[in-house]
């Protein structure tokens, strides 16, 4: 059975602790004791390390050993336009366990008028999500979770694979527009927009700026599933590649 990983602040020395809810959840829930092994990430480096000390309020941990680094994978960052912030926070769980490098919000015409303002407020939350999920699925970095900007700063993105994704059917379906050759060095931007879609003002800036547009399929998702379905599919493909070569 695959060890717990956890993320911790910072390490001094050779040692680190966690302190708060995580402490806690450690004690109360998993029942640690002293001598028990997991593994702790700094969101540089992954280690081994054994529990010194459990308490409440802290639990902590002696390294042991520094581990092998998880072997790179593609750079993906998802760019979803803002909406309703119950399906945003799902949306945030959901790609932070596929492996997404990087959430960057922004604001669509027909995003819901007062979600900019209130997202910053937000993202304190969304990175507690982003953790809780990068734990639970034992990756070994956090995902970079971006202020909310406006959509010309989004079509800057430099992405070398930029693909926005939409509900019209005829539109080539994402696999196509992957490039044959894949690597790790590669990095791929989605675009994905709001409930309402896009305005075809929107369509015209983002194909006018190099993004290729694309179809999910013949069904309409939910903005939060758009983005879910295309990662999900990117990831996979970059996996295959690798496994072929």
């Amino acid at each position: 059975m695959a060890r717990r990983r956890f993320f911790v602040p910072e390490i001094r020395r050779g040692l680190t602790e966690l302190t708060g809810p995580e402490a806690e959840h450690l004690v109360r829930v998993l029942r640690v004791e002293p001598g028990q092994t997991f593994e702790l990430s700094d969101n540089h480096n992954l280690y081994l390390a054994e529990i010194e000390i459990a308490c409440k309020s802290s639990v902590s941990f002696r390294i042991l050993e520094k581990l092998e680094p998880p072997a790179p994978t593609v750079h993906i960052t998802v760019l979803p336009a803002l909406f309703k912030f119950d399906r945003f926070e799902w949306l945030v769980e959901k790609v932070t366990e596929l492996g997404v490098a990087e959430i960057q919000p922004f604001e669509a015409v027909r995003s819901e008028r007062g979600l900019a303002h209130a997202a910053a407020k937000r993202r304190t939350r969304w990175e507690k999500i982003a953790l809780e999920a990068a734990q639970q699925s034992r990756r070994a970095h956090l995902p970079d979770i971006r202020p909310t900007v406006r959509f010309e700063t989004v079509l800057e993105n430099p992405a070398n694979v930029r693909l926005q994704l939409d509900e019209n059917p005829d539109l080539p379906p994402i696999l196509e527009l992957l490039p044959e050759t894949r690597g790790s060095a590669d990095r791929v931007a989605l675009l994905s927009g709001p409930e309402g879609g896009w305005t075809e003002d929107e369509r015209h800036r983002a194909q006018t700026a190099g993004w290729l547009p694309c179809s999910l399929g013949k069904t309409i998702l939910r903005a939060e599933t758009a983005a879910i379905a295309a990662l999900a599919v990117t990831r996979a493909a970059w996996m295959l590649s690798k496994v072929n070569k």
